[in-house]
């Protein structure tokens, strides 16, 4: 495909949109909008082996089948729809919740996944590739549905809190609570507390220790290495990469590259995180004094804006760039749509931008989560931040009226020890019991736990 970008570039000319289909499940289930509900056989089997490498998730399952600690819980959901999410999905339900499910990205819903959660009667809206509008019209359907009032919300990125609270604000104050997972929609809730305007407590699960120090770190760790090969088939060693962001995110990105030979420099705005990058042995520079000589450039902050036209316009033929943060909002792909440059699609989720004189560069995903995009995200890792995900539902939903208010709060200690603990029998891990001298000694109770709640 050769032309100047537009829209009628990236549609699908002659299919027809979900929304546009009648579809049901074997059993007559209609309320879900999935690709092709016919694919849910092979969605099942991803699931089950989802399950297997899902410890910690399945043990949840288990222990909450009897008492359904959720029981009356409606949930909306608002996230990647994966193998891994629908494990959690179908846990939630195990323990006595009723969901509506939507995906809180465009490029990432694996489509025979979401036919799978359909067919077992769950609401479930996405699709891989899906617009704009789609994405919003599916938020929709998830919120909002006749004699059922959610009172939970579990986001990733913000937009299913935002929109019920924009506009459906009388439910949006009956909530229980919202759980958010990513470091963009912390901000925004961050942002609502500052203007006072988050009238219902919000669980920070992004700042949690074992989301951050396990999922943001191992999982992008091995997700960057598998998302640039399948798309771009290069080989990194002596290549040279600019690694944008050095949290928990780049610094696993900087140590896979780094293991496999590139030269990797970082750019960094916290003087804590830039001095890390200086400590583990990488160049921290700016952006403008590394676009010119990179091959690769990866985006890692939360922010918006961080490579820039101008900074396009400075880099190599050839060079590789793509989003490992959060959202579209880091690199400005808006600044790339305009008559003067041309848009190739090579292959899947793989774009040439060519300038006049002939020069381009490669990129991942329009700019989207590149892992979620065009890698698979380890199960194993997951389940961690699943686990993290359903106990801080459990704690608002059963918690005693008062004891949280219109504030965002971070999961207590003693819960972030639990889920690790929940993951270690996989690895027939044995831990240390202190005697009660040591517990006396430190000042913490045998069984923890064992860091304060400020640690981080």
């Amino acid at each position: 495909m050769t032309g100047s970008y537009s829209e009628s570039s990236y549609s699908s000319a002659g299919s027809v949109s979900p929304r546009e289909r009648e579809q049901k499940t074997s059993k007559g289930f209609t309320d879900f909008c999935v690709k092709n509900i016919k694919s849910a056989e092979f969605g099942r089997r991803e699931i089950e082996i989802a399950e297997q490498e899902m410890p910690g998730i399945m043990i949840l399952r288990v222990k909450y089948a009897e008492n359904k600690p959720l029981q009356s819980a409606r949930i909306i959901g608002c996230t990647h729809i994966t193998a891994q999410t629908a494990v959690l999905i179908e846990t939630l339900i195990t323990a006595g919740a009723s969901v509506r499910w939507a995906a809180c990205n465009i490029y990432s819903t694996q489509n025979e996944v979401a036919a799978a959660l359909a067919e077992e009667g769950i609401p479930v809206f996405g699709w891989k590739g899906m617009s704009e509008d789609d994405f919003w019209w599916c938020i929709e359907k998830a919120s909002n549905h006749q004699n059922w009032q959610a009172n939970l919300i579990l986001d990733n990125g913000g937009d299913a809190t935002h929109y019920m609270k924009r506009k459906y604000i009388d439910k949006f104050r009956c909530l229980k609570g919202i759980v958010e997972e990513s470091v963009t929609g912390v901000h925004r809730l961050y942002q609502m507390t500052k203007n006072n305007c988050l009238p219902i407590p919000a669980m920070n699960i992004n700042d949690s220790v074992v989301k951050g120090k396990f999922d943001n770190l191992y999982c992008c760790r091995e997700a960057v290495i598998d998302s640039l090969k399948k798309t771009t088939d290069i080989m990194f060693g002596g290549k040279q990469v600019l690694i944008c962001g050095y949290g928990e995110v780049g610094k696993g990105c900087c140590s896979a590259l780094r293991g496999m030979g590139a030269i990797a420099y970082v750019t960094e705005i916290d003087p804590i995180c830039a001095l890390q990058a200086c400590m583990d042995g990488f160049k921290v520079i700016r952006v403008d004094d590394a676009i010119r000589i990179v091959d690769i450039v990866i985006t890692a902050t939360g922010n918006k804006n961080v490579i820039r036209r101008e900074h396009m316009n400075k880099m190599k033929n050839g060079c590789i760039i793509c989003n490992m943060g959060h959202t579209n909002s880091e690199i400005d792909v808006d600044s790339l749509r305009t008559p003067d440059l041309t848009w190739e699609r090579v292959r899947s989720h793989v774009d040439h931008i060519v300038w006049p004189d002939g020069r381009r560069i490669v990129l991942i995903a329009e700019g989207r989560l590149a892992n979620l995009t065009c890698s698979n995200v380890p199960s194993f890792v997951v389940s961690i931040t699943a686990c993290t995900q359903m106990l801080a539902l459990i704690e608002l939903f059963k918690a005693q009226p008062n004891k949280y208010k219109g504030d965002v709060y971070l999961l207590p200690k003693k819960m972030d020890e639990y889920v690790a603990s929940l993951h270690l029998a996989g690895f027939e891990a044995q831990v240390t019991e202190l005697s009660d001298d040591q517990c006396q000694y430190l000042g913490v109770a045998r069984n923890g736990p064992f860091k304060p709640n400020y640690y981080r």
